[in-house]
């Protein structure tokens, strides 16, 4: 085999092992817990406290000053805001969990 082939020959095989992605390695991926965040707009009245406290921003606030949940993907269950509604209007609720890639 002359130098032309060799060549041709490696390009060919880099090419094959770009093209095919290892399979996903379990010990990578974990279940991750998901939170719903549930408002009781009745009993709500729009102080901001629960959006005060939460360490990850969340939960925000509208025009009017009533809170809205703006990230809900970034809930960690911490239940600030939970505990610290003094009318009882926000609670956190498991889902169930979803698979997701950790970030290495």
């Amino acid at each position: 085999m002359n130098k032309r082939h060799k060549k041709a020959k490696q390009e060919e095989d880099q090419k094959k092992s770009a093209d095919v992605s290892p399979p996903a390695d379990p010990a990578q991926t974990r279940l991750r817990k998901v939170y719903e965040q549930v408002i009781f707009r009745d009993w709500c009245k729009a102080c901001g406290i629960c959006s005060a406290f939460c360490p990850k921003n969340v939960i925000g606030r509208d025009e009017t000053g009533a809170p809205v949940i703006e990230r809900p993907e970034e809930c960690i269950a911490c239940r600030f805001c939970e505990i610290h509604c003094p009318d009882f209007a926000i609670t956190i609720r498991e889902r169930p969990e979803s698979p997701q890639e950790e970030d290495l």
